[in-house]
């Protein structure tokens, strides 16, 4: 793997982590979190991602690609939880 693509995947291994421990610590304290509420916000991050104007590759949109990636594993994890799909 060259250090270019390396970088890359370094920044969203990170960032998917980080939003992945922010979304369980959200679901643990605030009692009234519910998954329609991460699907409001991932809905959100599909509209920003669509309008990403740096294009591919910069560090904002593999912050955003990172975090719609979390939500999506998150969202996905806590409906298995719940038996639905």
């Amino acid at each position: 793997m060259n250090e270019k693509a390396n970088w890359k995947d370094i920044k969203f291994d990170t960032i998917y982590n980080e939003v992945l421990r922010s979304l369980k610590l959200r679901r643990d304290s605030d009692p009234g979190c519910k998954v329609e509420d991460i699907e409001r916000v991932l809905n959100n991050l599909y509209i920003k991602d669509g309008a990403d104007l740096e294009g591919p590759g910069t560090v904002q949109s593999i912050n955003t690609a990172a975090t719609i990636a979390a939500h999506e594993h998150f969202i996905s994890a806590w409906k298995a939880e719940k038996g639905e799909k």
